[in-house]
């Protein structure tokens, strides 16, 4: 088939599984064109150099539109700019001898306005529905607020830019009833889908490359990894918190590897784990191999994100060999096995203390849930298994036979 794709992603898991799917489609014999706005990130994980046609697309229609093409950090793109771009988008699209689309999110609106105009079958993967009004991420943010008195200048500033943001979640709705084929990276995902919009969806889980993220037999080092970026909604703090409950001649230091991350929250996580003694660095926008030498030296993963929708870190992990401690909340309960590849608790950090306690005492548990860990991926998450799933659904939609 020939398979239109569009993305504005940031750098990040949606990048990163978006990357793999269109690896898959080209390695099944696919013909694969990417369009995608100029606000897309494609530093990370580059889409040009595995597909046919590869097509970006300027927002610069208006003054915001300019500023936040050639300086996308300073302000988000305005919303008429992406419509605008996206609609020419789906115009070139519905033009083009395309089989079917595959249409990733939108890091703005969520749902991308392209839905609104395409005119080809169309499948939509929506990694989550806009979190704005989501009460208690709204919650965490206000309690990671700094307690130190903040500039009215800043105040301003940050008050005008939660301002740009409040037409997200209709926007998002809207943009998603157009929609007539949806995917979910979840159940929990799929849920969380019929709240927000009342739409179907299908379960098509993601998977990892497990060719990259494998057992090397390195020697492990006394210390435990998370990844993802350095935001409030990670749990960081809470994992810090957790950490400092063990005793101190037995704690391990923690390692941060982060795709992206706000200054503030940094600095004061960084301050948090000096005041509770635990030993904290984090590594920023690291090469895939250092990232896979980190998984297999670690003594554990863990990951205290909160509802995470499906989160592929645990799972790259758990192809290393490297035992998860997790909150059970959100989609990462669909892919840990408890007490099988890791724990699960709940958000309490004795518990979670003491689930890292146990994994780091008993090194036998530790390389049994390690090997179990690595079959599971094999058996159901690699990159190919999710491709196919991926390839069945685009079939469908195209109301193509699938033959896999």
């Amino acid at each position: 088939m020939k398979i239109a794709v569009f993305h504005n992603l940031p750098s990040g898991g949606a990048k990163r599984a978006l990357y793999n799917f269109v690896k898959y489609l080209k390695s099944v014999d696919h013909q694969v064109d990417v369009h995608v706005p100029s606000t897309a990130d494609e530093n990370y994980l580059p889409l040009e150099g595995l597909v046919d046609g590869f097509h970006v697309y300027p927002l610069r229609r208006t003054m915001r539109g300019f500023i936040s093409s050639s300086f996308q950090y300073l302000l988000p793109p305005s919303f008429e700019d992406l419509k605008r771009a996206q609609e020419r988008i789906a115009e070139v699209i519905n033009l083009g001898p395309y089989d079917v689309v595959f249409s990733e999110q939108d890091q703005s609106t969520m749902t991308p306005f392209l839905l609104r105009r395409l005119k080809k079958p169309t499948v939509y993967y929506c990694q989550q529905p806009s979190r704005v009004q989501e009460s208690v991420l709204q919650e965490v943010v206000r309690a990671a607020s700094p307690m130190t008195p903040v500039p009215a200048y800043k105040r301003i500033w940050r008050a005008y830019l939660k301002s740009l943001k409040s037409p997200v979640p209709k926007i998002d709705k809207e943009n998603a009833s157009h929609a007539k084929y949806i995917l979910a990276n979840s159940y929990f995902s799929r849920e969380t889908i019929l709240r927000a919009y009342g739409l179907n969806s299908f379960v098509s889980y993601l998977g990892i490359d497990a060719g990259l993220f494998r057992p090397l037999s390195l020697p492990i080092g006394n210390f435990v990894l998370s990844v993802g970026a350095c935001l409030p909604q990670k749990g960081y703090d809470f994992a810090i918190r957790s950490l400092s409950l063990i005793d101190e001649p037995r704690r391990p230091k923690m390692v941060i590897v982060a795709n992206s991350t706000n200054s503030a929250w940094e600095a004061h996580l960084v301050r948090m784990a000096a005041g509770l003694r635990v030993d904290l660095e984090i590594k920023k926008a690291i090469p895939d191999s250092e990232l896979v030498c980190l998984y297999n030296r670690a003594r554990l993963f863990v990951y205290a994100s909160i509802l995470e929708p499906f989160g592929l870190a645990p799972l790259e992990a758990m192809a290393c060999g490297t035992p998860v401690v997790a909150i059970k909340e959100g989609g990462v309960r669909e892919s840990v096995v408890p007490n099988e590849t890791g724990f699960l608790t709940d958000r309490d950090e004795k518990a979670f203390a003491a689930a890292l306690g146990e994994l780091l005492q008993n090194h036998h548990l530790r390389d049994q849930m390690g090997t179990r860990g690595v079959e599971a991926v094999r058996s159901s998450w690699t990159l190919e298994q999710a491709g196919a799933r991926l390839d069945s659904h685009l079939h469908r939609a195209a109301g193509v036979r699938y033959v896999a």
